[in-house]
């Protein structure tokens, strides 16, 4: 069996089995006799919560589908948070490892580095009405509220590029207006608040079994892109002077050692320990020496731009944290509804996306996930960001599957494909289980808060803006490099000739579908970002939500469906898409595996009710399986990251202990 398929049916099957977070076992519900009380207790509130005609002694058989118009509402967060309640206590007692800290430390630096970058760029398109010390704060509150109470806690939580896209575009549209720009914002977030709350209560979250790999690739494209042109707009602002020059320098100095760190971590070479080291610490290392380097020989002498900072816990502009929301006219309290709206866009797909990915189908999770909930926390969180006067936090891509990366146990084993005597040594690295908790989440907040304190923003205050602009480099070249857009390309350019016979795409006859399928993908992502070098960028979420509709409606006329099943693939496991009913991709992608005569998915029930009902004849609503999170599970059998030689960094994911053989 392949890695993949190690890592899908672990949890898949010991969810679907009824074991308890302790590992007691426990007889399915479907089965009737030998039942614990527990477990009939749950099928009694399950039948509850899906239909008023369930309860009683009414034939199964007379369970009818409930119409597309009905609506139950809370249903999705009330049975997100009943899945993940019983495994509360041991997201915390499960931070008992060694991975914790390293990775706590790690996504310390790969969450706040990138939200300095971000503050710099804000500072300056929004006239000083968003600082260092705004950015850091949205950062805590995302960090501390997740880790607490989300049911998806693995998942970072900060200011990410799209919504700085956004908030310097609302400044350039109603600066000229003479609106309090603060004052709107709040208005902005609250009405988004309203809008969250109203997606969460009414199941929406359920239409994520649609989002697949295709929508998420563009999109990381997107933000790929985004960081690259953010490095290179902070060079451009130095005219063509000696700081110019030294900038510049200095920018593609910081992109080459720390481009060298993650290569020299992913490679052969030197001890685990030392790999592992460089991996997660060459790039803050590398933000550290070149904040001292320019200050070496005749560059003392060259005056650079550093980051701008203010005083500790204050914010960056002359006023109270507490925004003077009701110093705006009551016209602009109603104008800033259609941009809330396209916020809330932004941040149901940006922010779900973020949480598919930290839970993909390469991570071996053993613990339910709740995106209804989560959706309803978002929405708390952007309100008060808009009170505080902060830039509105949401799910952070690509941190957020590095975290879930990070705290990945894995061993190295021999490969088991070569079978010649010219590949001996040849290993692959296998992960074997998922360090799943909140404290590392929370500790990071925590040590962001610190950073807040007097004697680290004079620190922060010494960082050169062009070691910024490198760090935005290195950001984007990571992003782009573990993104399936390159990986297809990577493909098509190769000598056929050298083309290893079991890669995923060689499965496909026609190589023009394959072509077909990247070019659709680029033109998306021209589309999304031609839009955003305009004013009416505020309206690019609406754009990024229509490849949902164009993935499930337009390419399968355009594609077969053993093409899609290899092109395209679910986002996340079976195990983590129980939450919103399975997806959309699973069955098109087993279906493909199974004509193609390799081993594909099998649909199964995965939860009790679900068995015992279809078993008598009668048929569960998609949508109340997927509020129960019983929806179908699905081996996938699609293309993967992974299974391209790539992982989401890029690179063979780190080993979490002592390499075995």
């Amino acid at each position: 069996m392949s890695q993949t398929a190690d890592s899908l049916t672990l949890p898949t099957a010991m969810h679907s089995s009824g074991r308890s977070p302790g590992g007691a076992a426990e007889s399915s519900p479907g089965t009737g006799t030998g039942t614990s009380p527990g477990a009939r207790f749950r099928r009694w509130a399950s039948s509850l919560l899906t239909s008023r005609s369930h309860r009683g002694n009414t034939s199964a058989s007379e369970y009818a589908p409930d119409s597309w118009w009905k609506i139950h509402l809370f249903r999705g967060m009330i049975n997100d948070v009943r899945r993940r309640a019983p495994y509360y206590w041991s997201d915390w007692a499960d931070a008992w490892d060694y991975r914790v800290v390293p990775s706590t430390v790690y996504m310390y630096f790969a969450n706040i580095l990138p939200a300095l970058a971000f503050s710099l760029d804000m500072f300056t398109k929004t006239n000083m009405q968003y600082g260092v010390n705004e950015v850091l704060l949205a950062s805590v509150l995302g960090a501390v509220v997740f880790a607490i109470l989300a049911c998806q806690p693995l998942v970072i939580v900060g200011v990410t590029g799209p919504i700085t896209v956004f908030n310097y575009t609302v400044y350039d549209i109603m600066a000229p207006t003479g609106t309090n720009y603060l004052a709107f914002m709040c208005w902005i977030g609250l009405w988004s608040l309203v809008f969250h709350w109203i997606l969460a209560a009414t199941n929406s979250c359920n239409w994520l079994r649609y989002v697949t790999r295709f929508p998420c690739d563009i999109f990381g494209f997107y933000v790929a892109f985004i960081y690259l042109q953010k490095g290179i707009q902070v060079l451009e602002r130095f005219g063509d002077e000696a700081p110019f020059y030294l900038s510049v320098s200095t920018a593609l100095l910081v992109f080459m050692i720390a481009y060298a760190c993650g290569e020299l971590g992913a490679s052969p070479l030197f001890s685990h320990p030392v790999r592992v080291f460089l991996k997660d610490y060459g790039t803050p290392l590398t933000v550290i020496f070149f904040t001292g380097f320019v200050h070496f020989g005749r560059m003392k002498t060259v005056e650079l731009e550093k980051l701008p900072t203010s005083a500790a816990f204050f914010p960056t502009a002359d006023r109270a944290w507490l925004v003077n929301f009701w110093d705006i006219s009551v016209g602009d309290v109603f104008i800033a509804i259609p941009f809330a709206i396209l916020l809330t866009i932004l941040f149901y797909f940006d922010h779900n996306v973020s949480s598919l990915i930290a839970q993909g189908t390469e991570f071996p999770l053993r613990k339910p996930a709740g995106f209804h909930w989560d959706l309803f926390l978002l929405g708390l969180t952007t309100g008060v960001a808009g009170i505080l006067g902060l830039p509105f936090p949401n799910g952070l891509i690509p941190q957020a599957p590095f975290h879930t990366e990070s705290l990945c146990v894995t061993k190295v084993v021999a490969d088991a494909e070569e079978n010649n005597s010219e590949a001996k040594g040849h290993y692959v690295v296998k992960r074997t289980h998922v360090v799943e908790q909140r404290v590392s989440n929370l500790a990071q907040g925590l040590l962001t808060l610190g950073t807040m304190t007097g004697p680290l923003l004079v620190v922060l205050h010494l960082i050169p803006q062009a070691v910024l602009a490198g760090l935005f480099f290195i950001m984007g070249y990571q992003a782009l490099e573990g993104n399936g857009i390159t990986a297809k390309l990577l493909f098509l350019c190769r000598d056929r000739a050298l083309t290893p016979g079991g890669h995923p795409l060689s499965r496909i006859p026609r190589r023009a579908a394959v072509w077909s399928f990247v070019a659709i993908e680029l033109l998306a992502f021209g589309a999304t970002f031609a839009i955003t070098q305009t004013v009416a960028a505020v309206g690019f979420p609406v754009v990024i939500l229509a490849l949902i509709p164009v993935r499930a409606l337009v390419l399968p006329r355009v594609f077969t469906p053993h093409e899609l099943g290899i092109l395209d693939a679910p986002t996340a496991s079976p195990f983590t898409m129980e939450s919103v009913g399975g997806s959309y991709a699973a069955p098109v992608a087993a279906t493909a595996g199974a004509q193609e005569g390799v081993r594909g998915g099998v649909v199964e029930g995965t939860g009790g009710d679900a068995t015992e009902t279809e078993g008598a004849g009668g048929r569960k609503s998609e949508e109340a399986l997927a509020e129960e999170g019983r929806g179908r599970a699905v081996e996938d059998v699609g293309i993967e990251m992974s299974r391209l030689g790539v992982s989401r960094r890029g690179h063979p994911s780190r080993s979490g202990g002592r390499e075995e053989n």
